[in-house]
């Protein structure tokens, strides 16, 4: 039972994994469920693409709740309505009926996710801090790989509701988890200082959030990571198939280059634990997705399979450093202590509209000239647009010191 007494942090990133293994438990059942439910695809893109419109159209929202129902709640109440949302889309007869689940889950998964680095911030000592948040920025590529990898044999094995209320009992021990393992919120003395503005209501802390630099920095960064980054890994398998791969095979490289996306996101933690500044990790980035996309689709590249193979690799794991260090930044550049989530919030936000936009953008591209080898250009121009921005988070961690004064070392 020793596990049960793993570090608050770690329960809290496992609480994180959780989630986002609900965002990816439905494109493996897609097939079935279309046949099951009589689901049209347009349906079956609402679907996937639920969580996502949470983001981009309650993530601000919710990041305020958080910042006002306390962190430690905020996550237990996302993971109760996963729960419940998971069991109760295991009975579902109807595509509106599930549609509907997946809208509470889309809730749940921001409920959980967006208060977690603050929390962290509270139960992880200061010097351990970095390497906190760069664990934190794989969640999503863990659950979502996890659920990729366990969905088709649970499925094959209980069907697609077995396959949710796996994911229901999951939840309900993580739930337990956390409240066993994550003390309620609290301020710790010497590790923690309230900032002036602690106890403002939510209208104060809304205005001080879209009223300062930092969190708008961050959050149109993270879309110009996040927009490249998806658009990018979301055509592979199709980019795949039409140059004569299987679909087996086109699958299994791209659960490749996501998943290897996870060493850069641990990578920035090693890093900037070691001393190396959060912009410098986004130069690096940036600069490696465009060069990693410029060889992976440009023409020159266009006889030597393995060398745009090996650039795709480079793309996804130099560019997992992006979020680590976004991470860390959205964190040290909040304009006080009680609008952590509400930053985070509004990162998540643009995040999710950089995924709504990105996919689109390089279709049209490529139906547009005929095929994926312009695609570099708008990933292109989305790190040139990154590294300004990094620049320019570079200098606000100088220009604005008093927001971040005595709740995290520099």
């Amino acid at each position: 039972m020793k596990f049960l007494f793993v570090p608050p942090g770690l329960v809290v990133v496992l609480s994180g994994i959780t989630a986002a293994l609900h965002v990816g438990k439905l494109p493996p059942a897609l097939p079935i469920l279309r046949e099951a439910l009589d689901i049209t695809l347009l349906q079956a893109g609402f679907l996937v693409s639920l969580v996502q419109l949470a983001g981009m159209s309650l993530g601000l929202l919710v990041g305020l709740s958080a910042d006002s129902l306390g962190l430690k709640r905020s996550m237990t109440f996302g993971l109760g309505i996963l729960l419940a949302a998971s069991a109760l889309g295991g009975l579902a007869q109807t595509p509106a009926f599930l549609l509907a689940c997946r809208g509470l889950e889309g809730l749940g998964f921001l409920l959980v996710v967006l208060p977690a680095p603050a929390l962290l911030r509270q139960l992880v000592p200061i010097e351990r801090l970095n390497r906190a948040l760069a664990l934190w920025s794989c969640y999503m590529g863990l659950g979502i790989g996890s659920a990729l990898l366990l969905g088709p044999w649970m499925i094959d094995w209980l069907g697609w509701q077995g396959w949710w209320w796996v994911l229901a009992g999951w939840t309900a021990i993580m739930l337990a988890w956390l409240g066993h393992r994550v003390p309620a919120d609290h301020r710790r003395h010497g590790a923690l200082t309230l900032s002036a503005g602690a106890e403002e209501g939510w209208r104060q802390r809304l205005a001080l959030t879209l009223g300062t630099p930092g969190p708008w920095l961050v959050a149109v960064c993270f879309a110009m990571y996040s927009s490249q980054w998806l658009a990018v890994i979301g055509f592979l398998p199709t980019i795949y198939q039409q140059a004569g791969l299987g679909g087996l095979l086109a699958g299994s490289l791209t659960t490749l280059v996501a998943a290897i996306n996870i060493v850069g996101n641990l990578g920035s933690g090693q890093l900037m634990h070691r001393g190396v500044a959060p912009a410098h990790l986004l130069y690096l980035g940036f600069t490696f997705t465009a060069l990693g996309t410029f060889l992976a689709f440009g023409e020159l590249t266009a006889q030597a399979p393995m060398l745009r193979f090996a650039a795709i690799l480079m793309f996804s794991a130099v560019g997992g450093v992006i979020p680590g260090a976004l991470f860390m930044l959205a964190v040290k550049l909040a304009p006080s202590e009680r609008t952590v989530s509400t930053t985070i919030g509004w990162m998540q936000q643009w995040s999710a509209l950089g995924q709504f936009a990105g996919p689109p953008l390089v279709a049209w591209l490529a139906s547009q000239v005929g095929g994926w080898h312009w695609t570099w250009s708008v990933t292109a121009g989305c790190s040139l647009m990154g590294i300004v921005l990094a620049w320019r988070l570079g200098q606000a961690r100088h220009d604005y010191p008093a927001q971040s004064a005595g709740v995290v070392a520099r």
